[in-house]
């Protein structure tokens, strides 16, 4: 399974981002996609993931301000960041977990939020 992730950058405090996470590879159907972050020191953290065909789940500290969507074809996952803040700094990775338990990951995406 390979998973592309992109959209990252250099954003102000305020400012908006899209990630996009587009993956292939799986013969077994992806129930739950989802977005985590890293930190500098800090330890990889849930932002937010989908599951099914919409329930989704948000960390509060994005509530608000972050919507994680897919698309029809349920081979790509995508989060609209908005009102960026500086503790919103991290490489960004999308996971997605197959309907057999397999959980892949995406190489990351630098966000980082700064004046």
């Amino acid at each position: 399974v390979q998973l592309q992730a992109s959209g990252g950058g250099l954003v102000q405090p305020g400012g908006s981002l899209r990630l996009s996470c587009e993956f292939s590879g799986s013969t077994f159907s992806i129930p739950i996609m989802g977005w985590y972050r890293q930190a500098p020191g800090k330890q990889r953290e849930l932002v937010a993931n989908i599951i099914g065909r919409s329930t989704t789940n948000y960390a509060d500290f994005v509530k608000g301000r972050f919507t994680i969507s897919k698309n029809n074809a349920e081979n790509g996952v995508y989060l609209q960041m908005s009102s960026l803040k500086p503790e919103d700094t991290a490489v960004y990775y999308c996971n997605i977990r197959t309907q057999i338990g397999g959980s892949y990951w995406g190489q990351g995406t630098q966000v980082t939020v700064s004046s």
